[in-house]
């Protein structure tokens, strides 16, 4: 008896303290529109929750002490807290309605949950309401009316964006989060922007953090981080489908006008809110933009000379004349005749991504998650030379665990290039497929090149019967017969067989790798209470193979660990107007010294609604897999990573020369020459001017942040926003050009070597190599910022927003060959002006951005500058809502006025997309 009353007094005790609760409700407008379909109720710091149905109705079950509190939200509405203190307790709740939310929540700026007006540092968010708005033909390419924010095309289906200055476009150091999995591909080591990643129909919200972000998030978080969340099957229920068809290539001379098609669907049912499941595909494909650029930007010609008349030519979008020979005599140096890019490239693009994601909650409090996804698509890609990544894909599997305090989450990546090809490469290869000797054989290819120069030569000095002696034009027809002609039979055999020919001898491109990724974090601040304490920590392992493609990983296996581990701590003082918050992490790859970040901040709330922030962060990036490893010829130069194995007996960091110096070398041997000198007396005049390199093996690269802002909120109206940054860089990764010689670079007199001059003047294959080096800036540069932002709630649901960046590099004492480049307008702006329902379900949305010129630099023009211009473009739609349908209808355009923009120096100019779209979204409860 007294065991049996033991454990009827337990039992007892349990459900007082447990206690299984079923609540019921309805969820309305306050405005008295309709009820709220698929609102969220969810129990406050637990996992469990439902949705309401379509008569804005919805029952809970819970096993929980009472009382405790619901949390009830819908898109567009305030969100409103009830707290349930009887088991069977009916709740009515009223959301008043927000034209925009001004005073969003934030995970990513401090790793937990926050108003946006108390981040400790900068945060941007595009949620779902904006994302729904975007008046750009994808969510993607709307991001750049964010403040801060950079983007790059260089192709429809890729954009990269990136924030505060040192821009790319194969960003590494800017990070793309989505639903928490790095979206990077193992093989380029940074995000392929839009073309993998999620559909626009599931995105939930973006946030941004522009600048460090190391501290919290690690290595590539280096210049700041996007995190993209995607819808919860619990919450976003039912059928959505998106149509829309459009243009591009509107009002070319080179291109009629295209269709661009993208449809996108999205599934999600939940099971008695305990398990729940979606399903997502979308498709889009179209014709891309044309790079056809053909400007002389031959680094060893004069300007005046410079033109499609030039003999050596090397124009910005055609590949293959970029292998050159200097000829004796007066002929000087001549270039190949090479192949335009429209010939090489495959300009029909498409992005294909398929998601799955399963959802069971364990318990209240625990769920787990299962997701899957497989990206493939074609795109154009802007690098060293143009990249056509073909039938690429990506896929990803995400297993998590997560309640209210945690979760533990390990993904896989892994990627397959398929037929991605090197357009400058496929050039050149298909060039010394068809050359014929002068008794009309064609010669091997190794020996094409030489064969080539030779019939030229021959032609100029009027050996060649019936061709005008000393005319260059007269010899290039000459040395070009038996070319191939694009479009040919014989032009597609060669291209084919380049593209599916990896490695040196081929301009395919192949990669197998992937990574393993594991990280998790705790909230330790109900335990400890005297302080909110947050730690957590990460580990990754790269598994490269690219067959030699990109490494020489055939026989040699590529693989790299690194891990890392973070602790905050925050406390709220001063009646908790002033929260101060402290954080540090370190970070350790197996091949470099372990790093530390710390991070501090505060934040101080004046009258409520006015916050300003100070902080200073640190970060740091760790060389990738690509910057360690990489060892790939482009034709005319290799591509070399820094780590020491890498190049080991190759005598390229011990034995070169800078290609700046011996940019200087070669006119002055060629004046000398004209002068009256012979070549080898020219040579040795002038072989002084050739300077030895001292290229360091690559290592971490630092940065040193300071930023303060301040964020208000006036008469719940007008949301304002300031910031001022300093940032300081020290060991950037960059990349310098060297040029080997055959001979050794100094003779036993420490001064340079006549025969590694005469070795470098002759720019032969058996006498000279060019190297593209991966290695640290020895200077240090600083930036600094300043970004003010404004929205604006007009009457009648009328919203004005606006922002202005300016960003200002200084070099200071830096030598320029020796630091990575800014890469960034000095001033940039953005205008946004809306309504949702302007009049009888009618809304409409207008984007306008705004940058100065600047030079930019980068490995595909030999680090060479080009302008890109100042250009303006506005993006805008309207859309009418058939609510009765569940369907909205939208006319937009992206650069509506058609302004062809180039954004980056040798990729395309980018016109306008007109399109239409329906979105149909039905509720399922």
């Amino acid at each position: 008896m007294r065991k049996l009353l033991f454990f009827i007094l337990l039992f007892c005790t349990v459900n007082l303290v447990a206690q299984d609760v079923k609540i019921s409700g309805t969820v309305t407008a306050a405005d008295g529109s309709a009820a709220l379909g698929s609102a969220s109720i969810k129990v406050k710091d637990k996992v469990v929750g439902t949705t309401t149905n379509s008569k804005g109705n919805f029952t809970l079950n819970f096993n929980g002490k009472l009382p405790f509190i619901i949390v009830i939200s819908a898109v567009g509405y305030e969100t409103q807290e009830v707290e349930i203190t009887s088991a069977s307790q009916n709740v009515s709740a009223v959301l008043v309605t927000k034209s925009i939310m001004l005073n969003e929540v934030v995970s990513s700026a401090a790793r937990v949950n926050e108003s946006i007006l108390q981040s400790p540092v900068s945060v941007e968010k595009m949620s779902l309401k904006a994302i729904k708005e975007n008046p750009s033909f994808t969510f993607y390419d709307g991001l750049q009316s964010l403040k801060g924010m950079e983007a790059v095309t260089s192709s429809i289906t890729y954009k990269q964006v990136n924030t505060r200055g040192f821009n790319t476009t194969g960003n590494s150091r800017f990070l793309q989060l989505v639903d928490g999995v790095d979206n990077q591909t193992p093989g380029l080591n940074f995000s392929v922007g839009n073309l993998f990643g999620a559909s626009d129909m599931d995105i939930e919200s973006a946030e941004v953090i522009p600048g460090a972000a190391s501290a919290l998030y690690g290595p590539v978080a280096f210049n700041g981080l996007l995190s993209v969340k995607t819808k919860d099957p619990f919450t976003h229920q039912g059928l959505s489908v998106q149509v829309k068809t459009g243009f591009n290539h509107i009002g070319e001379s080179f291109e009629d006008p295209k269709s661009i098609n993208d449809f996108a669907l999205r599934y999600a049912k939940s099971f008695n809110d305990r398990f729940a499941f979606k399903i997502n595909a979308s498709y889009l494909k179209g014709t891309d933009w044309y790079a056809n650029d053909f400007t002389d930007v031959s680094g060893i010609t004069a300007d005046a000379q410079k033109g499609p008349n030039n003999p050596t030519r090397d124009a910005l979008n055609i590949y293959g004349d970029e292998v050159t020979k200097n000829l004796e005599g007066t002929i000087g140096v001549v270039s190949r005749t090479g192949y335009e890019e429209k010939d090489l490239m495959n300009y029909g693009v498409y992005s294909l991504k398929l998601n799955g994601a399963l959802h069971y909650r364990l318990s209240d409090n625990i769920e787990a998650i299962y997701q899957y996804n497989f990206g493939r698509g074609t795109a154009s890609y802007t690098g060293s030379s143009r990249f056509d990544l073909n039938n690429f894909v990506l896929q990803t599997h995400r297993v998590e665990l997560k309640g209210s305090k945690f979760f533990l989450r390990s993904y896989v990546v892994s990627e397959n290039s398929h037929d991605s090809y090197n357009t400058r490469s496929l050039a050149q290869f298909i060039n010394r497929d068809w050359v014929k000797d002068l008794s009309g054989n064609t010669v091997a290819p190794n020996q094409a090149d030489a064969t080539w120069f030779a019939r030229y030569k021959a032609a100029f000095l009027g050996s060649a019967n019936g061709v005008t002696p000393n005319s260059h034009s007269a010899a290039r027809t000459f040395a070009d017969q038996g070319r191939f002609l694009p479009g040919t039979d014989a032009f597609e055999k060669a291209k084919d067989a380049s593209i599916h020919n990896y490695g040196l001898s081929g301009a395919g491109v192949f990669s197998n790798s992937k990574f393993y990724h594991t990280d998790g974090q705790y909230d330790f601040s109900s335990a400890v209470k005297v302080v909110e304490l947050l730690a957590g920590g990460s580990f990754r392992n790269y598994k490269m193979f690219t067959n030699g493609s990109l490494f020489d990983d055939k026989e040699n296996k590529i693989g790299i660990k690194e891990y890392g581990a973070f602790v905050q701590a925050s406390k709220k003082l001063l009646d908790d107007k002033l929260k101060l918050s402290a954080s540090i992490r370190y970070d350790k790859n197996e091949n470099f010294d372990g790093n530390f970040t710390p991070r501090f901040s505060g934040v101080y709330t004046l009258a409520k609604s006015h916050n300003f922030r100070a902080s200073y962060q640190t970060g740091f990036r760790n060389p990738t897999p690509v910057d360690q490893f990489i060892k790939l010829n482009v034709g005319p130069i290799t591509i070399l990573g820094g780590a020491p194995a890498n190049s080991a007996g190759m005598n390229v960091y011990e034995n070169s020369f800078t290609a700046a110096s011996a940019g200087a070398f070669f006119p002055a041997v060629g004046a000398a020459i004209g002068g009256g000198m012979t070549p080898q007396q020219a040579i040795a005049a002038n072989k002084d001017i050739l300077v030895k390199s001292n290229v360091a093996y690559v290592k971490p690269e630092q940065q040193k942040a300071f930023e303060v802002g301040y964020k208000g909120l006036i008469n719940d109206r007008v949301l304002v926003d300031l910031n001022y940054y300093h940032s300081s860089y020290t060991d950037f990764l960059l990349s310098t050009v060297v040029m080997r010689p055959a001979s050794p670079v100094l003779g036993t007199d420490g001064k340079v070597n006549p025969a590694a001059a005469a070795d470098i003047f002759a720019q032969q294959p058996q006498t000279v190599s060019v190297f593209q080096l991966y290695t640290n800036a020895t200077d240090e540069v600083s930036a600094q910022g300043l970004s003010a932002g404004i929205t604006y709630l007009l009457d009648k649901g009328y919203v004005l927003g606006g922002n202005a960046t300016l960003s200002d590099f200084n070099i200071g004492e830096a030598n320029i060959n020796n630091i990575a480049q800014f890469n960034t307008p000095k001033y940039s702006t953005n205008v946004t002006f809306g309504n949702a329902n302007a009049v009888k379900d009618f809304g409409f949305n207008l984007a306008w951005h705004w940058q100065s010129a600047f030079k930019w630099y980068g490995t595909f023009n030999g680090l060479r500058p080009g302008t890109i211009e100042a250009y303006s473009m506005v993006d805008a739609q309207i859309n009418k809502k058939l609510p009765r349908y569940n369907t909205t209808i939208k006319l937009g355009g992206s650069n509506i006025f058609n302004k062809r923009i180039m954004q980056s120096y040798g990729s395309p100019r980018i016109g306008a997309i007109y399109y239409v779209a329906l979105v149909f979204e039905n509720p399922l409860k």
